[in-house]
């Protein structure tokens, strides 16, 4: 069984979307990701959501979100981990022959949302909860652990927050900013040691979509053309503990990467063409780097990953967006040539609790 990605959608990105209710936004992503694909919702045999009901800030958010996401009539499982986790379990659907054609759709409001409050409460209940411990903390105890495993300087994650801002300053589906020097950020104030305020992904509000087809659909249907097959899925949970020896280990990152790898049948990064990851802060670059033994600085998010646009629980799906574009051709400024392979990863949860890596390869011509 053949997975294909046969259309995507990136809702306009922006630091707050207030003119839109969430229901629009899932609507309008989900529209053009079929309108991309060249197939209708009546169609449609699965819708596979990721959204978080705290972030959304209403319980059970699926029930008042699966129609306009696409799922009306539709058989519709919902993912509260993360954007990609909703691609992963997709994909897995597919591969049971539970459907022929889905749609993957996830979406977050940063902005509407205390995000640090709903961090808080991921924490184990009875210790780490207590304590108050969000995203800006447990991110720097990540920061201060892989430092020191990997000997990370400062000079090294300032430089790589700049890159990252330069590389999205050409993307077009970029939140535009100005690109910040390596100096300016490295002069930024702390906010939880050893993170500075310049080196922390800002969030932003967005919405993605992807239309799945399994290559049965492909060949009753010959006028749809597919813009990548979906070669390899890995995903990993580590404890919820913020230990060092946890947090310095990144597990569940290599797990993921490994396991994506293998299915797709690569043997490490110098097979790849485009690697997008899911980088909070420059620390988490520099060690994600290290951990998936990354030596072509060219292949690294050329959208500008995090930098570019940070819609908090959907990043990840996003960078999945970014691959199936790279590898289909249409990625525009930041279009890498000839790029034929490219892997998504995404970490979600508590300090990067959980990882999802997705691996792409181009298939035919692009549309």
């Amino acid at each position: 069984m053949g997975v294909f990605v046969v259309g995507v959608a990136l809702h306009p990105s922006a630091t707050s979307i207030r003119h839109l209710r969430l229901e629009e936004m899932a609507y309008s992503t989900a529209r053009r990701a079929l309108d991309d694909a060249g197939v209708t919702r009546a169609q449609l045999d699965s819708l596979t959501i990721g959204a978080c009901d705290e972030l959304d800030g209403r319980p059970i958010s699926s029930m008042l979100m699966s129609a306009p996401a696409g799922g009306y009539g539709v058989d519709e499982i919902k993912v509260t981990d993360s954007g990609a986790s909703a691609l992963a379990l997709a994909h897995a659907r597919f591969l049971a022959g539970e459907s022929d054609l889905g749609l993957v759709v996830s979406w977050c409001k940063s902005s509407k949302t205390d995000v640090e409050g709903v961090m808080r409460l991921r924490g184990e209940p009875f210790y780490t909860r207590p304590l108050g411990i969000g995203a800006l903390v447990a991110d720097a105890l990540f920061a201060q652990a892989v430092r020191e495993e990997f000997n990370i300087s400062d000079g090294e994650v300032a430089r790589r927050v700049s890159e990252a801002c330069a590389r999205a300053a050409k993307n077009p589906r970029a939140i535009e900013r100005p690109a910040p020097t390596a100096e300016a950020v490295e002069q930024s104030p702390y906010e939880a040691t050893p993170l500075r305020a310049g080196q922390r992904a800002p969030y932003t509000d967005g919405a993605v979509a992807l239309v799945l087809a399994s290559d049965r659909f492909l060949a009753a249907n010959k006028e749809c053309t597919p813009l990548a097959r979906i070669a390899g899925v890995g995903w990993a949970t580590d404890s919820y503990r913020l230990a060092a020896e946890r947090l310095r280990s990144m597990a569940s990152a290599r797990a993921a990467w490994s396991t994506a790898l293998r299915q797709a049948g690569l043997k490490g990064a110098a097979d790849l063409d485009v690697i997008e990851l899911e980088a909070q802060t420059g620390y988490h670059e520099a060690a994600y780097v290290r951990a998936f033994a990354i030596e072509q600085p060219e292949v690294i998010s050329p959208s500008g990953g995090c930098f570019a646009q940070n819609p908090f629980f959907c990043s990840g799906l996003v960078n999945a967006a970014e691959a199936v574009l790279q590898v289909s051709g249409r990625a525009g400024a930041v279009q890498r040539p000839g790029a034929r392979r490219a892997v998504a990863h995404s970490a979600h949860g508590y300090a990067q609790q959980g990882n999802v890596v997705m691996a792409f390869e181009a298939c035919g011509s692009a549309k």
